[in-house]
């Protein structure tokens, strides 16, 4: 309803007076606020990279997706308000983000811990504000089965021997990556969901990285990719009211970066954060947060996408997060308006964070 400002003048002046500050100071916060959104909107870091063959594919709860060329999308500040990157229905929100070249292959993970590759190429392109299609209609799914996980081919090849599969209990399993992409055959279990519930999280690993899990809450767990055998186990103990939602690999000087669901993010260097010497072990406070939605391993010249349950996707330099060794809240790397943050990816870079910052080697995302 339009409200009219009403006759003051047999008001006292003190109380006119008062009004008037209100307004005055109403019309302040207005254009400071659409200068804030003018900014986020129209300023990039810097010019467009060149034309690349590397896919932002976003995919909904229900199965949804698509793609669009990693160019299309600018740097932003650290902070900003992002761009609409996915025409949503507010049925069946987006719920998952990676990249991928184009002539990758893309694996589904289903609840039920069996495992379906799709080429990227059959993923529908378009703009960054598009609608997307099933990528769900031609897979031999139960009618009970739910899409729980997604995961490209690695974007580094040199850098991702095996795949970390973690569940939401905890358990954990490598498995080599001969196995999986355009090799993996339809309808392949990858894990056995009695013994440790639902996938939750899967990363690349080199085969010498250490592992961190996080889970909702904020807990996380250090400890080599090299103590996980063959059969899998248990890599870490999670409350039954937490569950894990992301895992990590970096090297032993590397950084891990953290993103809650009110867009708060840190990257927590793995030199503050002390190795169990084997899986299996409590977890201890990663990050203070409310709700933890992700973990990536970046690395100092990486570029962080966020993506928001409204559809919004941000591009920024993970560099403008501060490297942190100890327990954080976190700062700000999206600005929200009744919305949260969902998920998040990494374009890798050469380069790793050590406790100065500097680059000193080589890591991989989640």
């Amino acid at each position: 309803m339009a409200l009219e400002r009403p006759d003051l003048s047999n008001v006292a002046p003190a109380v006119r007076a008062y009004i008037e500050a209100l307004e005055a100071a109403l019309a302040d916060l207005q254009a400071a606020q659409a200068a804030a959104e003018d900014e986020g909107r129209e300023t990039a870091l810097e010019p467009s990279e060149p034309p690349t063959t590397i896919q932002v594919i976003t995919v909904s709860a229900a199965g949804v997706g698509k793609r669009t060329p990693r160019h299309l999308y600018s740097r932003q500040r650290r902070g900003g308000m992002g761009v609409f990157g996915v025409e949503i229905n507010e049925q069946d929100p987006p719920a998952f983000l990676l990249l991928a070249d184009q002539g990758a292959t893309l694996t589904l993970v289903t609840d039920q811990g069996r495992a379906f590759s799709l080429p990227v190429a059959e993923v529908v392109e378009t703009p960054v504000f598009g609608r997307g299609r099933t990528l769900l209609e031609r897979l031999p799914l139960r009618s009970d089965e739910r899409l729980a996980l997604l995961f490209a081919d690695p974007l580094e090849e040199r850098q991702s021997a095996y795949l970390t599969l973690v569940t939401q209990r905890g358990q954990v399993r490598r498995i080599g990556r001969q196995y999986l992409g355009k090799n993996l055959q339809p309808g392949t279990v990858l894990y056995n969901v009695a013994e440790g519930g639902a996938p939750a999280a899967a990363c690349w690993s080199s085969g010498g990285d250490e592992l961190m899990i996080v889970t909702r809450a904020g807990l996380g767990i250090r400890f080599s990719e090299r103590l996980v055998p063959v059969r899998g186990c248990l890599g870490m103990r999670v409350d039954p009211s937490d569950r894990v939602v992301g895992v990590a690999a970096a090297p032993p000087d590397g950084g891990v970066f953290l993103l809650t669901h009110e867009g708060k993010g840190t990257i927590r260097l793995l030199s503050g954060f002390s190795a169990n010497k084997e899986p299996g072990g409590g977890g201890k406070v990663a990050i203070k947060a409310g709700r933890v939605v992700a973990a990536q391993g970046v690395t100092q010249q990486d570029d962080l996408f966020l993506l928001s349950r409204l559809g919004k996707v941000i591009r920024f330099q993970a560099a403008e997060v501060p490297a942190k060794e100890g327990v954080v809240q976190g700062v700000n790397c999206m600005n929200l308006r009744a919305d949260e943050c969902v998920a998040c990816v990494s374009s890798p870079g050469p380069g790793a964070f050590n406790s100065t910052g500097n680059s000193t080697g080589n890591s991989t995302g989640a």
